[in-house]
Order: structure tokens, then C-alpha cells, then sequence
């Protein structure tokens, strides 16, 4: 165990570029919680997610939370559930939040997407060993990590290159969620 990691989790925190796309009323965002190749300054050490950094955890289905920053509490969506979807790509690790719950943080968070206002993006994770990381110096690379959660945060960004969109889903599939949810009950 790294002595600058004491409990072996890690969290990222990632600037992020709002855009707001479709309907008012959407109830999905998408973009990157990590972009591959990009240096970040973290404290007195910098960083660079590789590719295939997350391919093990997407590879064994283990179940990874979207969050709010980074609260427990306030979860957005779910990969056992079918409504956090990951992703690597060429860019970096992608995500899409469906059907947020209709509960007042989610509805803040949207809105705070919209706005512009939020602040970033994140990942918690612990790197995979042996040869989950790479150091030399004071620079590390990360090629395999195990991913915990990603988050929708306004806290303090690290990484500069990842994007958050609100979109809407197709026409009328708000109603159809809610006239479901009732006959549900």
C-alpha cells in the first residue's frame, strides 16, 4: 500500500464542461468522468488515466454508483440497475445517467447542469496490483484501477478535459415513467 494512499481509495476530481441539450424536461446526463492521456496536477505528484486504466471493473460487472458529490445518500444511478451506463472509448471512460430519480437533489443537480453552475466531475477508485500504476518521480501513470463510483460534483477540478450534458429523453417518455411509477404503487 502507497504510503500516500493510506486506505487504498482514491478520489479524482474533474473539471467539467456543462452543456445542456434537448428538453426541460430530461432526465439523463452523459459525458466523461475520466479522459485518457491528460496531465493533472494533484498536490506534489501529477497524473495521467491510461487507456484501458477501467477495463477490468467494466469487464467483471461489478456494480458502480453515480453519485452526487460523492454522497452516499444522494444516488443518481446504478450499473446493477441498468441506469448508470460505462463506457471506455477512445476518449476516456464514459457514462450516462437514465431516468434520474425525481427527488429534489437529482432535480437540483439537473438544474445546476443546465446552468452551468456545477463544478466538476469525479472518480473514486483503488489501483489494481501489480501494475495497476506506474511511477517514475513524481509523475504517475494509472493502468488499472478498480472503479467504485463516479460523481457529479462542484467541488475543486483536477482534470480539465471531462464533459457533462444534460439531455432530454424521447418525447413523452417523462409522462410514461411517471403514469408507470403510479400503477407501480
Amino acid at each position: 500500500m502507497d504510503a500516500r494512499f493510506p486506505n487504498g481509495q482514491e478520489k479524482r476530481f474533474l473539471a467539467v464542461e456543462a452543456e445542456v441539450r434537448g428538453h426541460a424536461d430530461g432526465r439523463r446526463l452523459s459525458g466523461y468522468a475520466a479522459v485518457f492521456d491528460r496531465v493533472a496536477k494533484l498536490g506534489d505528484f501529477t497524473e495521467v488515466v491510461k487507456p484501458g486504466a477501467f477495463r477490468s471493473t467494466l469487464a467483471s460487472g461489478a456494480d458502480v454508483l453515480a453519485l452526487a458529490d460523492h454522497d452516499m445518500t444522494r444516488v443518481l444511478g446504478r450499473t446493477k440497475a441498468g441506469t448508470l451506463k460505462l463506457a471506455e472509448d477512445s476518449r476516456g471512460l464514459h457514462f450516462e445517467i437514465d431516468a434520474l430519480p425525481a427527488t429534489g437533489y437529482a432535480d437540483d443537480l439537473l438544474a445546476l447542469v443546465r446552468s452551468g453552475n456545477i463544478g466538476g466531475a469525479s472518480f473514486a477508485f483503488s489501483v489494481n496490483k501489480p501494475g495497476g500504476d506506474h511511477w517514475e518521480g513524481r509523475s504517475r501513470e494509472l493502468r488499472s484501477v478498480t472503479l467504485f463510483e463516479i460523481s457529479c460534483i462542484s467541488g475543486v477540478p483536477a482534470y480539465r478535459d471531462t464533459v457533462v450534458q444534460a439531455r432530454s429523453m424521447p418525447d413523452g417518455s417523462v409522462a410514461l415513467l411517471r403514469r408507470l411509477s403510479l400503477a407501480m404503487s
